[in-house]
């Protein structure tokens, strides 16, 4: 007779009908490239990207698969390319401060236009100029200064050479300068006559020769003067004839940028620098520029005249949706770059380069918080551009304490961005928790579920996500057989009849795989053939160690009794993770009761084996009994629960039912069935909770009484409360569709151990009794016995 606790083959699986389907294959419905649920995370995005505020930026929590990087993606294109197009921005040499290139953003595509204006410009003028000063004109009148100059210094020569003559003296030119020389009866004195002189005559030379001296003094200091002022007037000729031949180029840009005020100011400093600097112009074949380093090429000579487009927004349709898949800090804030030239490293204003939050000035920067994380300097560096507004180029080795190196310290550039970071939920906790400035920053947290609730409108959406992958990946289309399976697997996934799983990684995997066994088949369709193939060679490549496990069974090396009765043994199922696969283990757990006031000791938590979930879960075991049994008495028990053969840690509290009937069993002195294996917690009232990973524990059951043998009798208690998350194996609905298996489920301990006894449980009577020879009567009178045998024993004492 079938136990009223009994689950049917429909109760074990959600079982999704291809007749539902109003289509043959995928290739017969339409594409529908939109998220699958997700409202709330969807709902979140749209007010996220479109409040404007400060600090409303957006973390988006999810866990791999769920789809929330393409989801963020596409709204943020969708909104992107509707709003207006940012400002280009640039940087200029500072005439002022060369090491400080200053920023300049001008409205989209007038940086472009500007920077062409300025190569024209720098080409224009190196002709016009050079023009300019080989002109016969330029030449005539540099040489009109000069002939003068050299006139009037032969004019005040001569007048020295007079004067030396009318006051006896003859000049003469050394290597050293003039020399003045005596004159005696028409001959220049020498030595030797010069001592023959009487000493009046000395003296009068001497004097005469004082005023020659000083003289010649007064007339090269004119000479000296006329050369400043020649110089003088040379350099105002090249001023005037540098400002003829750049005024007019330099007037045309005036014009053409009359309505920005920077680039104004910049022009009056590119000719100011022109005009102190027409040397460099005026040499034949290329200039060279005295401020730049020597050794340079001839295209840097003029750099300083040019710009630096960092960002050129000229072809930019709406704002910039910038995804940077390698956040290091100078991916983010740009850097200088450097370049060998004769054994040292040289730069300059042309070498500064754009990092992702110049490129995202006015739109939106995606990042990968896993990514930006292992660079700490990268998160620092966004929290600042998030705050103040500003992007700022620095050597990040002088940020912490490494010594200055020279360099270009460029003016920090405005930006306007709205920053996303996409990631699991807990980077986002341990954030918030320890670093206060991310609840200023990103106050708008988008989560995305793992799961969906299971309507038809939502299965039918899953056949659009598979058409359209089918088509963008280029897979056969799948049969509606197939798409049916491949919901059953969403199902599955989550472990609940009534949602579908959001990890559609998993769900696309599954389709690729599921193509590639299709075509090796030579099929023209993928079936639900080719989707179970998948999922059983997916298994396989993965379940290694499960298989392992079952051979240890099969061996009687891991002893799992199968069939038969035992009092304090029974059977639990543990869940063996092994991240990419996971699987039910069952584990021999036995008990042992005795008279004392021990309690009940988990002997796991002795030898530092239990968690603490799990030691709750048996602490919990103590509440039950005492509630139910020693309302009259004292309970005077102590017991030892034991999983066998477990040689590691033991958490979660889903084997605390389990370990409750055991210690029934012995109590009560009734065996229990050893073909059926328990799972689930309880609490102190007895009531059966759920628990999770049911699906892979009660397969973990069926493929160890598969290698021991099939009785027909074997099977699973399950709390009742899990009924709803089964969606198990085609060959374990199988099984018990043909009475070979059998799965239970239970609300209380009462009805688990009926079950597992065969004994009626007992309910309480008025008078504080249960009927004779019920499970509760036997367990009621050993406590009472062991309540007397304490008694005693305390009397003797």
């Amino acid at each position: 007779m079938k136990s009223p606790f009994e689950l049917s083959p429909q109760d074990l699986r959600n079982e999704c009908d291809p007749a539902t389907f109003d289509f043959e294959a995928t290739d017969q419905i339409s594409v529908e490239d939109k998220m699958i649920g997700q409202e709330r995370a969807l709902s979140a995005i749209e007010f996220g990207l479109n409040m404007k505020s400060q600090g409303y930026n957006l973390y988006v929590a999810g866990i791999t698969g769920t789809g929330k990087t393409t989801a963020i993606i596409r709204a943020v294109k969708e909104l992107a390319k509707n709003e207006s197009i940012p400002d280009d921005l640039c940087y200029l040499y500072n005439f002022e401060r060369p090491d400080e290139p200053k920023a300049l953003k001008l409205s989209a595509g007038l940086g472009y236009q500007f920077k062409k204006d300025t190569e024209e410009l720098v080409k224009d003028l190196e002709t016009e100029i050079q023009k300019a000063f080989l002109s016969e004109d330029y030449e005539r009148h540099k040489k009109g200064i000069l002939d003068r100059f050299e006139e009037e210094k032969e004019r005040l020569n001569l007048e020295s050479e007079r004067f030396a003559r009318q006051k006896g003296f003859l000049l003469q030119q050394t290597l050293t300068g003039l020399m003045v020389v005596p004159v005696v009866k028409g001959r220049p004195a020498t030595e030797m006559i010069y001592e023959k002189l009487s000493p009046d005559e000395k003296e009068r030379l001497k004097k005469e020769e004082e005023q020659v001296h000083e003289k010649l003094y007064d007339n090269s200091r004119k000479i000296r003067e006329l050369w400043r002022q020649t110089k003088s007037d040379i350099e105002d000729l090249d001023k005037r004839v540098g400002l003829y031949a750049t005024g007019h180029l330099i007037d045309e840009l005036r014009k053409k940028y009359s309505d920005q005020p920077e680039i104004l100011k910049h022009l009056d400093d590119i000719q100011k620098d022109i005009l102190e600097n027409l040397d460099s112009f005026k040499k034949e074949g290329k200039p060279e520029i005295a401020l730049l380093p020597a050794g340079r090429g001839e295209e840097d000579i003029l750099k300083k005249y040019g710009v630096n487009l960092l960002v050129d927004n000229c072809n930019t349709r709406g704002a910039p949706v910038v995804i940077e898949h390698n956040p290091t800090y100078y991916n983010l804030v740009g850097n200088v770059e450097y370049r060998p030239q004769f054994g040292v490293l040289t730069t300059d204003f042309t070498m500064i380069k754009a990092g992702a939050a110049h490129k995202a000035n006015g739109g939106y920067l995606i990042l990968q918080a896993h990514e930006l994380l292992r660079d700490y300097f990268a998160w620092s560096a966004l929290k600042k551009i998030m705050l103040y507004k500003r992007v700022k180029i620095e050597n990040v080795a002088e940020l912490y304490g490494f010594a200055p190196t020279a360099g270009l310290k460029p003016e920090p550039m405005p930006v306007d961005l709205k920053v996303v970071i996409v990631g699991n939920p807990l980077i986002y906790h341990l954030l918030y928790v320890y670093d206060e400035d991310l609840r200023k920053l990103f106050k708008v947290k988008v989560d995305f579920d793992t799961s969906n609730k299971r309507t038809p409108t939502l299965v039918y959406q899953y056949a659009h996500f598979m058409a359209a992958k089918c088509k963008e990946e280029n897979l056969m289309p799948f049969k509606k057989d197939a798409v049916a399976q491949i919901v059953n697997y969403g199902s599955r996934l989550i472990s609940h009849k009534e949602k579908l799983s959001a990890r559609f990684l998993e769900i696309v995997d599954i389709m690729r795989e599921s193509d590639y066994w299709a075509r090796r088949e030579g099929a023209k369709l993928t079936e639900r053939r080719h989707v179970k193939k998948a999922l059983e060679e997916k298994f396989y490549r993965s379940n290694l160690i499960e298989e392992k496990i079952r051979e240890l069974i099969r061996e009687n090396t891991l002893i799992i009794d199968t069939e038969g009765r035992k009092a304090g043994s029974i059977n639990g199922i543990s869940v063996l993770d092994m991240g990419d696969y996971s699987f039910g283990r069952p584990s021999r757990i036995t008990a042992v009761t005795f008279s004392g006031k021990g309690g009940i000791i988990n002997l796991e938590r002795q030898v530092k084996m239990s968690g603490s979930i799990h030691s709750k879960g048996v602490l919990i075991l103590s509440g039950y009994l005492g509630s139910k049994y020693a309302q009259d008495k004292p309970l005077a028990l102590s017991a030892s629960v034991c999983f066998e053969q477990l040689y590691e840690e033991v958490e979660g509290d889903s084997a605390s039912s389990t370990e409750l009937y055991c210690l029934l069993s012995s109590l009560a002195g009734l065996p229990l069935r050893q073909d059926i294996a328990v799972t689930g917690s309880v609490d102190q009232q007895g009531r059966v909770q759920p628990v999770g990973g049911i699906n892979e524990k009660i397969e973990g059951f069926f493929e160890a009484c598969r290698v021991k043998g099939m009785t027909g009798t074997q099977g699973v208690i399950i709390p009742k409360e899990n009924v709803k998350h089964l969606m198990l194996k085609d060959e374990v609905i199988e099984a018990v569709a043909q009475g070979k298996f059998h799965v239970y489920s239970v609300e209380t301990i009462d009805e688990g151990i009926e079950i597992l006894t065969g004994v009626e449980a007992g309910k309480l009577s008025p008078d504080g009794s249960y009927p004779k020879d019920t499970v509760n009567y036997r367990v009621n009178e050993k406590l009472k016995a062991y309540a007397d045998l304490s008694e005693q024993a305390k009397k003797k004492e």
